[in-house]
Order: structure tokens, then sequence, then C-alpha cells
């Protein structure tokens, strides 16, 4: 037994209101960061699985759009918004093998994270890097950008609203994209709003 020695009170709290000043915000936002990042961390691993019908679910409350190169995020583009609108764009542009996948892996990092406790609100930047390995094509880098996402709390629980894209540097995508592009959003589909 060490004398003099004091276990301070904080030791074992788990967000009960008698804790340490500003101990309840860190808890909140801990698990906020932690839910987002699930939220990102997730459609990197639909997308590889080729699973559409769960990227349509996840962010079938977004509006999904693409940032032109040397474009200002914080200028809306047109994004398309729906979950059936959402999921042909999907099956419109990304090639899937025999195995049912892209044969790609998603990376994303740098994530930075702003979080309005009050509002229920949340946004995120990151950087994204996609790694394919297909057939007549060694592992390579094919495509590297920048994500702008923006979140929502209801209920306890974080979801998508928005989720824009910029392109940086494209490699070889011949075994990646389909040759035709991306259905174009009537005007009832694309709104410039931010969500």
């Amino acid at each position: 037994m060490h004398r003099g020695r004091r276990v301070p009170r904080s030791v074992g709290y788990r967000g009960r209101d008698d804790g340490p000043p500003g101990v309840d915000r860190a808890v909140a936002l801990t698990d906020a960061d932690r839910q987002i990042g699930n939220l990102i961390g997730a459609y990197s691993e639909l997308i590889d699985r080729g699973d559409f019908d769960g990227l349509a679910d996840l962010l079938a409350d977004a509006g999904v759009g693409e940032v032109p190169r040397g474009g200002d995020p914080d200028r809306a583009p047109q994004v398309l918004r729906g979950r059936d609108r959402l999921r042909a764009l999907y099956e419109s542009t990304t090639r899937r093998y025999a195995d049912g996948t892209p044969l790609t892996k998603h990376l994303t990092t740098n994530l930075i994270v702003d979080i309005d406790e009050a509002l229920g609100r949340a946004t995120s930047r990151s950087s994204w890097l996609v790694l394919q390995a297909a057939p007549g094509l060694p592992l390579q880098p094919i495509l590297a950008g920048r994500y702008h996402d923006r979140f929502e709390c209801r209920d306890g629980r974080w979801r998508f609203t928005e989720r824009l894209y910029q392109v940086d540097l494209v490699g070889d995508v011949s075994h990646h994209l389909l040759e035709h592009r991306a259905p174009t959003p009537s005007r009832d589909d694309a709104t410039p709003d931010r969500a």
C-alpha cells in the first residue's frame, strides 16, 4: 500500500452527473466521432463488397455529388438523392466481377470531424484512395481524392445527409468504371441545397 496516494474521483467515470466538469461533453463527442467514423468505414466496406443495396441504404437520406476539379466544396454542386437513384448510380458506373465485387480496396484517411452537439449536426473531410487488382491489372492505385461529408443525429444515431467527392488523381480506371456514365439527375432528383 502506498501512503499518501489518492485515486482521483473521475476514475471509472461513465457519464454520471457527478463527474469532473467537461466530461459529459467529452463522452458525447467520443460516441459521435465513433459513429461517424463507422459510417465512413461502412461506405468503403460496402462498395468493396459490391453491395450496392447496402450503399443505397447507407446513403438513403443523403445527397451524393461530385465537386469538379478545382471546385469549391462549399458551393453546392448538383447532388443525386433517393435510394433507388443512388443504387442506379453505383450499378451504372462500377464494374463488378464474377465474385460480385469490384476487386477494389477503398481507403479513407486523414479524417477531420467537426461536431455541433447542440444542433445534432456534423461535417467531416477526409482523403480517399482506391486500389485495384483485377484480371489483366496488377495491384495499383487507380483513383485518389477527397470526401466532404455532412451528418445529422436523430434519436441518438448519426447518419449521412450529404457525401460530396472530389477526384484529384486518376490512374487506370478501365477495369473499374463501366463505359457509360452515371444517370443525369432530373430537376426533381437533384438539388443544390445543403442538407
